[in-house]
């Protein structure tokens, strides 16, 4: 066999029809060009990610999460705009194939409507940076810790120790506390009832010294001591400590309830507790109500006429 006849038989076999589309014979030459340019296509694309990736790191990029972003975005565009060239190469109208996968694209769409959804919400997130990774959030009243969050979905971390799985829709569409959004300073409360006897302004003085000797408070704000309300058994008094670590909450308000305590104990001041007093008619502190006296027969009573 001459190279003429290879030539001749690779050019027989490279015209091939293989399938239609549109109008447009497809041979194994359309699908040849077509592979080598998306391989092409998403060659440059991987150098343009790792390009721009190494533009904006130099350039001072506040978080990887944005420089993923953006690269995947890039990645994206990249590829679709090769795969359009790519079709338009072989002779393939790109309206035609619109046309053509257009109820399949339908159904995928309902089917894939939450996942979208949620990577939607997941870019959202990366641009808006609202909720970054290690904030700590109060979701549906449960407090978390955001450990990573991605195209689809946020691991976040319990105080119970668990570790959860929260679809970025629910991040983006529903009310949630961010405690880490521009400072990290979160204020423990506790509240105590004292007697009415007490000396208000001892009291005043003995909270505020316990409240002040906390360790685990921030220093950057002094500790607030107020008379919160007049109770039915108790004077109630509210104090309050400020911390730098919201996820330490809540034993920084244990330890601020067992300073009061111990202080209130100290200085001799009772921690009231509801009391209920019963008063009856006659005067008696309590006891089953006496038994009727039966009638006497000399009673006086009506008198027949005549």
């Amino acid at each position: 066999m001459t190279w003429t006849d290879l030539l001749q038989a690779i050019r027989a076999v490279l015209e091939t029809r293989l399938f239609e589309i549109g109008g447009t014979n497809v041979t194994v030459a359309s699908v040849a060009t077509f592979v080598i340019i998306v391989i092409v296509t998403f060659w440059i694309s991987k150098l343009i990610q790792r390009l721009i990736g190494r533009m904006l790191v130099h350039g001072g990029a506040a978080h990887q999460g944005t420089i993923a972003l953006i690269q995947r975005g890039l990645h994206y565009l990249v590829l679709l705009s090769g795969v359009a060239v790519a079709l338009q190469t072989v002779g393939i109208s790109l309206t035609t194939v619109f046309a053509a996968g257009a109820v399949v694209a339908v159904g995928v769409g309902f089917a894939l409507q939450n996942i979208l959804q949620n990577f939607v919400a997941g870019v959202i997130l990366f641009a808006e940076r609202t909720i970054k990774e290690t904030d700590i959030l109060q979701v549906n009243d449960k407090t978390i810790r955001v450990e990573r969050i991605g195209t689809r979905a946020t691991i976040a971390r319990t105080r119970d120790d668990e570790q959860i799985i929260i679809p970025n829709s629910n991040l983006v569409q529903s009310v949630v506390t961010n405690y880490t959004l521009e400072d990290s300073l979160y204020r423990v409360h506790s509240s105590v009832g004292v007697s009415y006897f007490s000396d208000m302004h001892k009291v005043r003085k003995v909270l505020t010294e316990a409240a002040g000797g906390v360790e685990r408070r921030t220093k950057r704000k002094e500790p607030l001591v107020f008379m919160q309300e007049f109770g039915d058994s108790s004077v109630v008094w509210g104090a309050m400590v400020w911390t730098d670590d919201p996820w330490v909450a809540p034993g920084v308000r244990s330890d601020l309830n067992e300073a009061i305590w111990w202080a209130l104990k100290g200085a001799g001041i009772t921690i009231a507790f509801p009391q209920v007093d019963v008063h009856f008619p006659d005067g008696r502190a309590g006891g089953p109500p006496p038994e009727p006296q039966p009638e006497s027969r000399n009673a006086p009573g009506p008198q027949p006429d005549g």
